[in-house]
């Protein structure tokens, strides 16, 4: 006797089954958090208890995986002042004058994500701060997290002066006559590190769940938390042992270029502590999702924005006083180092993600893979470059040549203040063609998985999703026309990337990322058919039920 389905997802023609592999259905049947069933063979799997959910002029798609994001540190710093969206330097200050006055005990005033382009060439004056907050230090980091604007306080705690020289990998942003004007770029952000407070256990593990809410809320069930430290694993396990890890997660442990063969190690236990609390719980009967340590994350260089993505021609000068002195950026690392630890690193069985923003840094990250699989053999490695912003023409075919996954941001792609503001100018009209090439690498065959950065931008895929088929955004600049149309993508291939696509980066690609017998019943209803509404109006359909491994972990069915 067939057994009854725990779920039975049905439509009459109205709504629709968005399968991801091409074929039309008009029921799913679960049970045991797998797809048993599809079309009349679901819906005779109903039973008494079986929870029947029709459609009417809803979709069901596959669940969301985000192929890059914070949930740890994006949920921990909304615990802080948060900048998120702030409309111009003005409402910074006030939501941080609001912060500091609910807060007179904290030592440090901490704030994030604000966005860079209000600043004039993204740079922010100590002296603004200061008329907020001078008798502590104020440290803000931009949406971005690459630069940091801090007051005269946190200057003069952390001992930078005029005489303090920038780090190898940083910029201290300084005025005509050499001080240091408030923003540190880059590594010159660790100047503060040694004097700020600890954030602990637990307000990484509250921030944590917070992170956890919002991918579940946006239908997001898995994610590669993509700038993790061994040190932190307790609080992740802290969540999960609770029972209280909604989405599956896989931790991305931080690759310090001067420390990275002493860090080797502790990855590697991290790693196997992972997997043996996973072991653990399961044999505890603990709900939730998995948690896994498998990845290596390379910071190749910076943001094109701040002047720090590497470029193989030098930056086009914005006409202000505050140069920093790296003419093509900031290489995190020589190519040679990289790709030495990336061997080594691989060579240990972790997936390779790097951070690669500049057409220097792509070609230097692809180098370096290639310079991988030639010396540590075949093996399905799956290396990743995340953001792939600025390719350079020649390089687009390596991709697909080499197994490379092209991590984008589809959010990022549209003419918005920052592109207006600070990348375009940057970078020039030629090399300005060149963003984003979302549309060539899938024409081409590449690999192409889609994520947010959450809480860089938008942790809603249905967001990036309609950028990524319109090339504009929502409202704003970015709203008036596509950026480079060449590069948009149909809505199919936009859901694959977010889909089947990050499925794949997550080796998943054999039981999740679409609706077919046997698939794990990681699911989703939107409010509206996703597949009927304008692609201008995707970003207002909601996620009203997520489902991970057949059960609800967001909205009434």
């Amino acid at each position: 006797m067939t057994a009854h389905a725990d779920l039975l997802v049905v439509t009459e023609g109205q709504g629709t089954i968005w399968t991801g592999t091409g074929r039309r259905t008009t029921a799913v049947a679960v049970a045991g958090g797998r797809i048993v069933a599809l079309d009349d063979e679901a819906v005779a799997r109903r039973g008494p208890s079986t929870q029947v959910v029709e459609l009417g002029d809803r979709s069901l798609l596959p669940a969301f995986r985000d192929g890059h994001l914070h949930p740890l540190a994006g949920g921990a710093e909304t615990l802080d002042c948060d900048l998120v969206d702030a409309a111009d330097v003005d409402e910074v200050l006030q939501r941080l004058r609001q912060y500091v006055a609910a807060v007179p005990e904290v030592s440090w005033v901490l704030g994030y994500g604000y966005p860079p382009e209000i600043l004039p060439g993204g740079v922010g004056p100590a002296r603004l701060l200061d008329d907020v907050v001078a008798d502590r230090p104020a440290a803000l980091w931009s949406s971005d997290h690459h630069m940091v604007w801090c007051n005269s306080r946190a200057m003069e705690v952390a001992g930078i002066t005029a005489a303090t020289p920038d780090p190898p990998r940083g910029t201290i942003v300084r005025d005509v006559d050499g001080d240091p004007v408030g923003t540190l770029l880059e590594e010159a952000e660790l100047l503060l590190e040694p004097h700020l407070p600890p954030r602990g256990r637990e307000k990484e593990a509250r921030g944590l769940e917070v992170g956890l809410d919002r991918m579940v809320r946006a239908g997001i069930v898995w994610g590669q938390d993509a700038w993790t430290r061994p040190g932190q694993l307790p609080s992740y396990l802290a969540v999960a042992d609770a029972g209280r890890l909604t989405a599956d997660l896989d931790l991305a442990f931080k690759v310090e270029v001067d420390r990275w063969e002493e860090d080797l190690p502790h990855f590697a236990d991290a790693r196997r502590d992972a997997a043996r609390a996973v072991e653990r719980r399961q044999g505890d009967g603990v709900p939730g999702g998995r948690l896994s340590a498998t990845t290596a994350k390379f910071f190749v260089d910076g943001v094109i924005e701040g002047g720090t993505g590497a470029l193989l021609e030098p930056y086009c000068a914005m006409g202000d006083q505050h140069a920093g002195g790296h003419d093509h950026g900031i290489a995190n690392w020589d190519a040679a180092e990289l790709t030495r630890a990336a061997t080594a690193i691989d060579a240990a069985g972790f997936q390779l993600h790097l951070h690669a923003i500049g057409d220097a840094a792509i070609r230097m990250a692809l180098d370096a893979i290639a310079e991988v699989a030639r010396t540590n053999g075949p093996r399905d490695r799956r290396p990743v470059i995340a953001h792939t912003h600025l390719v350079h023409p020649d390089d687009l075919p390596r991709f697909r040549e080499l197994g490379v996954i092209a991590n984008f941001e589809p959010l990022w792609a549209q003419d918005n203040e920052i592109m207006r503001d600070l990348t375009v100018p940057r970078l020039g009209p030629e090399r300005a063609r060149w963003q984003y090439p979302i549309g060539s690498l899938v024409r081409g065959g590449a690999y192409v998985s889609f994520g947010s950065d959450w809480p860089v931008s938008s942790h809603v895929p249905l967001d990036g999703i309609a950028v990524a088929v319109t090339r504009r955004g929502t409202s704003g600049v970015g709203a008036e026309a596509p950026f480079l149309p060449e590069e948009a993508i149909d809505l199919d291939a936009a859901l694959k990337a977010y889909t089947a696509g990050s499925a794949f980066q997550a080796g998943d690609d054999h039981d999740a990322g679409t609706i077919d017998v046997g698939s794990r019943a990681d699911l989703i209803v939107t409010s509206q058919d996703v597949t009927a509404v304008p692609p201008d109006a995707l970003s207002d359909v909601e996620v009203e039920v997520t489902w991970r491994a057949g059960t609800r972990v967001h909205g009434e069915a």
